[in-house]
């Protein structure tokens, strides 16, 4: 597991950050937890379960929209871990047993999941999984007001093996394109 920084006391990348932007209210995951209804995961996959498991009591019965990939670069040419039989998704459930955990956004480069219309004028697939049918639907009622068109919800939690297993043809489909500004499209 790769640690996280120091908190914003401690750090002076956290203290560059709030100097630049002054009406950001940085907050540790114990503070900022409680007052929020949904989460949102977007800390590195080899890193987030680790940093989320002490929170489960807090995030019991909230929901986790988890952004996260199982991509581990530390490995040579980088490595899909877990891949196959599990899913970083499911570990994360498993890890937070009360909360409701829904995966998205995992196919998509972090500037398009809040602008699908930066590729292909919005016409592309995003993806939700998850056990917990009104979590799914909080999340996909979210990416709605986002602007997404076309969400595809999968099912349960055990779906996210076959997004997160996408990521290597999304990186080599990038490479092959010149960007990171693609989409996938489940045409119908």
């Amino acid at each position: 597991m790769t640690p996280l920084p120091p908190w914003p006391a401690t750090n002076p990348a956290y203290a560059r950050l709030a100097a630049r932007c002054p009406g950001l209210d940085l907050r540790t995951f114990e503070e900022a937890v409680p007052g929020a209804d949904l989460v949102v995961n977007a800390i590195d996959g080899p890193s987030c379960v680790g940093a989320l498991t002490p929170l489960a009591g807090l995030l019991a019965g909230r929901t986790v929209m988890d952004v996260s990939s199982p991509y581990d670069w530390s490995a040579a040419g980088g490595v899909l871990d877990p891949v196959n039989t599990d899913s970083l998704g499911e570990e994360l459930q498993r890890a937070l047993p009360q909360a409701r955990v829904v995966k998205t956004f995992n196919t998509l480069a972090a500037e398009v999941m809040p602008n699908p219309a930066a590729v292909g004028d919005g016409d592309h697939t995003v993806f939700v999984s998850g056990d917990d049918a009104e979590a799914r639907e909080a999340v996909t009622a979210l990416l709605t007001a986002l602007g997404w068109r076309d969400v595809l919800d999968l099912g349960g939690i055990r779906t996210a093996r076959a997004t997160e297993m996408m990521l290597r043809m999304f990186i080599d489909a990038s490479a092959a394109v010149g960007t990171y500004r693609l989409g996938f499209k489940i045409v119908r």
